[in-house]
């Protein structure tokens, strides 16, 4: 028997095979659980519908997070083709690229308005809108960085935006105990994605994990997709409110000896 067999999970964040958010949906679908995917926009939606057939014809709901009638309408799809949720997956982030470089104080208030909004209170909204669509028990979990609460040069106000989704995540943890649904973060080393490319210097962060982390590499997108698969699985039944590093052991560093 699979971890995962006849658990319901809802993949967000997904934009192609590169993405992080795709890695994940593999690994909770080979342990067995049935995957539901969602896409922001026509123009990444070819690219998930060719990924959900690789995933057991996954569905796939088309979801603005920035849209409060978007949100009403992917739940209803769901509830009425897809079932109640065991999982919810919640990968999603953006920032303009202009506050992805220089100076934090340069952040225009619509710049941050919209990081915010789409990088941390859409989780807010998505639990909000499906909380209904949720079997008790169910874990819902969070994609963070390292930059929310450790000085990250460029990561700037996405470093902000995490660092809200991170409380987001304690304070709904909280808020859906009652129900034994957990609320986790998963923090992830750098991966090469579309969105992380958009970091200025970011090549050279992955240059620099495999010599100073303990384990002395970067971290897949499988490595990431495990740590998923053990918090949608009861083996993690009593784990929330928590942010769980799946770096190598990088965020565990202080000072280390230059080359």
């Amino acid at each position: 028997m699979k971890l995962l067999d006849g658990k319901r999970a809802l993949v967000t964040g997904v934009a192609n095979r590169w993405s992080i958010a795709t890695g994940m949906a593999r690994r909770l679908h080979e342990h067995g659980a049935t995957i539901a995917l969602t896409y922001q926009g026509e123009r990444v939606k070819g690219e998930v519908e060719k990924l959900a057939t690789e995933l057991g014809g996954a569905p796939v709901v088309e979801c603005d997070v920035s849209n409060d009638a978007s949100l009403i309408a992917a739940r209803d799809t769901l509830e009425r083709d897809f079932g109640k949720l065991d999982a919810l997956v919640h990968s999603i982030a953006f920032a303009n690229k202009e506050d992805l470089a220089g100076k934090v104080f340069d952040t225009s208030r619509a710049g941050f308005s919209l990081a915010l909004d789409v990088s941390s209170y859409s989780l807010i909204a998505l639990v909000d809108a499906l909380r209904d669509s949720f079997n008790d028990g169910a874990s819902i979990m969070a994609m963070t960085y390292l930059g929310a609460t450790q000085i990250v040069p460029n990561y700037n106000l996405m470093g902000i935006a995490k660092a809200a989704l991170e409380s987001t995540v304690r304070y709904l943890a909280f808020d859906l105990g009652e129900r034994g649904i957990r609320v986790n973060a998963i923090s992830a080393g750098p991966i090469k994605t579309a969105s992380a490319r958009q970091v200025g210097g970011f090549s050279r962060i992955l240059d620099v994990v495999p010599k100073v982390a303990p384990l002395h590499r970067n971290v897949t997108s499988d490595d990431i997709g495990d740590m998923a698969v053990f918090l949608a699985s009861d083996l993690s039944r009593a784990v929330t409110a928590d942010v769980h590093f799946v770096d190598a052991g990088y965020h565990a560093m202080g000072l280390f000896a230059s080359d």
